[in-house]
């Protein structure tokens, strides 16, 4: 059911090998791993905002750089080191989400996504939200987004098989809530319709006064959601670890649910990690716990040990 749910709309893409067959097989694939693959998400998708804190944390401060593109070119650098290193592969890694000009580029000479599905067998996912709106009610919608359409045709055609788009709940207010939800759905299926799969992700704020009630409510929003996704078709939720052990078992469980993942919200890998491996079936997609300890500055050697032992962590904490 994942595979022809996600397929159908690839078939018009605009590379010759679509034309071929190749893509319907790599989207079964695709979808086979996300389905039931072991293993973890990579966020790779720091946009505008959030990259100078991370190339800080990776040992690169702003004098480094003067613009931008720099700033970009520098951030496409530290992320192509943690793609091609040895120690991520899709035995451990079976995903990861792009910024839009981290598909745009390229690594070792091929487009990213195909050479993150070619050469790591690595299902490539694309951020496609342009930020968070001024909070309302409580809550933090996306900002429009009026060129979604072109972005994800350009995702087809680059090989992206899924997105991810990204609000923030900041207190348990049910109409807040409702909206982030409705925008999120309203989003997922105009992703469904490009034959992309959708990764839902209204994140809760860890430091959230009302954490726990926000997550009741959302959840209770989240599988009145779903009744209006088609039959045959799924998403996929990014949740923000739960206060309650075990407390997103029926999204799990629920027949339109591709998978739920977990991001780490501020909280250390340690601590996340130790949070995941209480709800089973619940995977990670971390992005600084991730790349927590990696530094520009660290020998080959020390990197790739770093990041082994970081990614073999959390995958520990995804099986369970």
């Amino acid at each position: 059911m994942a595979g022809n749910s996600i397929s159908s709309g690839r078939r018009d893409g605009s590379r010759a090998r679509f034309e071929a067959g190749v893509d319907e097989k790599m989207n079964a694939d695709q979808a086979a791993q996300m389905t039931s693959g072991k293993g973890f998400i990579a966020a790779l998708d720091q946009s505008g905002g959030s990259t100078p804190k991370a190339l800080k944390l990776y040992g690169i401060d702003e004098s480094a750089y003067s613009n931008d593109e720099e700033m970009f070119d520098l951030v496409h650098e530290m992320r192509c080191r943690i793609m091609t290193s040895p120690a991520f592969t899709g035995e451990r890694v079976i995903a990861a989400i792009l910024f839009e000009m981290t598909m745009d580029r390229q690594v070792e000479g091929k487009d990213t996504a195909d050479y993150l599905w070619e050469d790591k067998h690595v299902v490539p996912f694309l951020k496609i939200d342009k930020g968070l709106a001024e909070e309302a009610d409580g809550v933090q919608l996306m900002k429009p987004m009026p060129d979604l359409d072109a972005l994800l045709a350009r995702g087809v055609a680059k090989g992206i098989f899924g997105t991810k788009e990204r609000s923030v709940i900041n207190a348990a207010n049910a109409a807040g809530i409702q909206a982030v939800v409705d925008q999120q759905f309203e989003v997922g299926r105009q992703v469904l319709s490009h034959g992309l799969m959708p990764i839902i992700e209204p994140e809760v704020n860890i430091k959230a006064a009302d954490k726990q009630e926000c997550e009741d409510l959302l959840k209770a929003a989240l599988l009145a959601g779903l009744d209006g996704v088609a039959d045959g078709q799924q998403v996929m939720f990014k949740l923000t670890l739960p206060s309650t052990d075990d407390f997103y078992a029926e999204l799990i469980a629920h027949p339109k649910v591709m998978r739920v993942v977990a991001l780490s919200g501020g909280y250390s890998r340690e601590e996340a990690n130790e949070m995941l491996a209480r709800n089973p079936g619940m995977i990670a997609s971390f992005s600084r716990a991730l790349s927590e300890g990696l530094t520009a500055q660290m020998s080959d050697e020390e990197f790739n040990t770093t990041l082994d032992a970081s990614i073999q962590a959390i995958y520990d904490a995804s099986i369970t």
